[in-house]
């Protein structure tokens, strides 16, 4: 069974965006994009938010002749994985393997868990608690960055209860943890 896999890279005081939106202090440096590789390279299928979508489509169309290999290593993983995008309002997908479900089902996440070779990533945090209300997330893995930004959109959902397994923590040059998560069963 493939396992559903949250990564988010938030403040020390639990955010991924400040309260005007802006999450360009979160962006890793080569050490810790190229952790993030390497964790994501076991996903095969990414579940996102169209918040989150419309940030990551980025990567499908960057020209990788410019960019550190560390870049194009992302953009290479994120072009190869299927993409199932939850909008209402999201007409045409513009990147290549990509399909929209107009609401999030998590009886068909679970059966998509059940069946799928690669694990699952879900990205964006509005996406990732509807995912983590109905039971879904396997595992969690959290960047901090070393800054406090206040206020703004949570990494983590209110009114859930997980209990987790520490599977691994890291620290990075720039100050940066992170710390891997697994749900116990």
């Amino acid at each position: 069974m493939a396992k559903l896999i949250y990564t988010a890279l938030a403040s020390l005081d639990g955010y991924i965006e400040d309260e005007r939106g802006e999450f360009d202090w979160a962006a890793p440096d080569e050490e810790v994009h190229r952790f993030v590789n390497e964790l994501e390279r076991s996903v095969g299928t990414l579940l996102l938010g169209r918040r989150m979508y419309d940030v990551l489509a980025y990567w499908e169309t960057i020209g990788l002749a410019e960019h550190p290999p560390h870049i194009v290593e992302f953009a290479e993983i994120w072009r190869a994985a299927d993409k199932i995008v939850y909008s209402t309002t999201l007409g045409t997908a513009p990147t290549r393997r990509t399909r929209i479900e107009r609401e999030f089902d998590p009886e068909a996440v679970r059966q998509l868990k059940a069946t799928a070779e690669r694990d699952l990533g879900v990205g964006g945090p509005e996406l990732a608690a509807l995912a983590f209300h109905a039971g879904l997330v396997d595992e969690v893995h959290l960047f901090a960055t070393p800054l406090i930004v206040g206020g703004g959109k949570r990494a983590l959902p209110e009114g859930v209860r997980l209990d987790l397994d520490l599977l691994s923590v890291r620290r990075f040059g720039n100050g940066t943890v992170y710390s891997g998560y697994r749900a116990k069963i």
